[in-house]
């Protein structure tokens, strides 16, 4: 009898035992399909572009270029005899900068000098022979055409050994130079790149909206991306009549650089053009863009779903952004938590 009921007792532990095992097995499969769910949902903050006034005031980046530079092209045939400008020397207009072999010159010179004394001499002694009859008018029509040709060759020798001298044609810093003591000239040999930069020119692009703000003779504030900040006075002195194809404007600004030219043509810089003026815009915070503000998105939440959209801007402070198109007031944009996102995702706000 004893052993019937230990037997029973048994069978009725091993049931609770399973009974309780299977509640639990479903307890937490409930809860794993809860947790699933939940995790479904990507957590986000949110925000959403609003009206606000904005400043006109807006920047624009470009490069620097110099308002100066050639390339220097000889003149003259000839063996080089002295360089006395190299690479990375500043130069002054006027200032000598090579000296080609002369001597042939020099005889040329000498030559059309004595041409031109004798024409000059031959037509004084037929001007006493007409006087008197002695001979044609032929002659003496000949005679004074041999002095203005031999004036004229005297002119061109006089040219020819100026050009031995070859000479800085503007003041600037010579970039590249390409010949060399004792190498023969030929007539368009390239000798020197020059490139003035105590003055240059920032050239940027604006938007339709934006040209309309700008003037010729307009004072813009400069900076260099590698000047550390620093400062320059800039003048408006071209804007474009045409967009390109972007509907983008030219506008070219002349900037003075500083006396140790620490300015160069080539680097990035920022013109910021200051508008005394305010206007309505739609604005959003900047970090909600997906992308860059060339090719900007966002996403927009509806029905707790993200969803990817493109969207047009204007002007970009430093920490929002002008929307011109894609977003209506008052709709809700993801502002943080985009890298975990896709299309159609279940998001929460946290």
């Amino acid at each position: 009898m004893k052993k019937l009921i230990y037997i029973v007792v048994v069978l009725v532990l091993i049931g609770a035992v399973a009974y309780t095992l299977n509640k639990n097995k479903k307890e937490m499969t409930e809860k794993a399909a809860v947790a699933e769910i939940k995790s479904d949902a990507i957590p986000v903050s949110l925000t959403e572009a609003k009206a606000a006034k904005l400043d006109k005031s807006f920047t624009a980046q470009g490069n620097f270029k110099p308002v100066q530079s050639l390339t220097l092209m000889a003149e003259t045939s000839g063996q080089i005899q002295r360089v006395l400008k190299r690479k990375g020397d500043k130069v002054r207009a006027g200032e000598l900068l090579v000296q080609v072999e002369s001597n042939t010159m020099n005889a040329d010179l000498a030559t059309a000098q004595a041409n031109a004394e004798k024409a000059k001499r031959d037509l004084a002694r037929f001007e006493n022979l007409a006087a008197g009859d002695a001979i044609t008018k032929r002659q003496l029509e000949d005679a004074r055409l041999n002095v203005n040709v031999t004036r004229a060759q005297l002119v061109a020798a006089r040219q020819r050994l100026t050009k031995t001298r070859i000479t800085a044609p503007i003041s600037g810093e010579i970039n590249e130079m390409y010949i060399e003591v004792g190498s023969y000239l030929s007539m368009g040999t390239k000798m020197y790149d020059i490139v003035n930069v105590d003055r240059l020119k920032l050239n940027v692009k604006v938007s339709e909206s934006e040209v309309l703000l700008v003037r010729k003779g307009q004072k813009v504030k400069v900076t260099a991306n590698a000047g550390g900040g620093t400062e320059y006075e800039g003048t408006v002195t071209a804007i474009g009549a045409q967009s390109d194809p972007t509907l983008k404007y030219d506008v070219e600004i002349e900037v003075k650089n500083a006396s140790n030219n620490n300015l160069r043509a080539g680097m990035y810089g920022t013109a910021s053009f200051e508008i005394a003026d305010q206007r309505d815009a739609l604005l959003l915070a900047r970090q909600a863009i997906v992308g860059s503000i060339q090719d900007p998105s966002v996403y927009v939440v509806k029905n707790n779903k993200a969803y990817l959209r493109k969207v047009k801007v204007g002007t970009v402070t430093q920490d929002q952004v002008e929307i011109l198109e894609g977003i209506a007031p008052g709709e809700k944009v993801v502002q943080s938590g985009q890298i975990n996102l896709r299309e159609g995702i279940q998001v929460t706000a946290l």
